[in-house]
């Protein structure tokens, strides 16, 4: 049973990973200026928003860490 927990929150924490790497601001020529990266309108510049964005990936980095660990000790 916390096998089967670790498994759902570790491809959880990955899909998120991933989701949130993708949504960073491209620093030229990665695949979010491939797709139109230039975030127009408000939040074009906003340094609380990339902030954010910047602690949710970590968080979620470390959850995603710990969880692979604990899966790979579990075996």
């Amino acid at each position: 049973m916390l096998n089967a927990i670790l498994i759902l929150l570790d491809v959880v924490a990955a899909g998120l990973l991933i989701l949130f790497v993708l949504l960073h601001a491209g620093r030229g020529g990665g695949l979010s200026d491939m797709f139109g990266g230039q975030m127009g309108g408000s939040m074009a510049g906003s340094t609380v928003v990339e902030r954010n964005l910047d602690r949710i990936t970590i968080i979620t980095a470390i959850v995603f860490t710990f969880s692979t660990v604990l899966l790979a000790l579990r075996v």
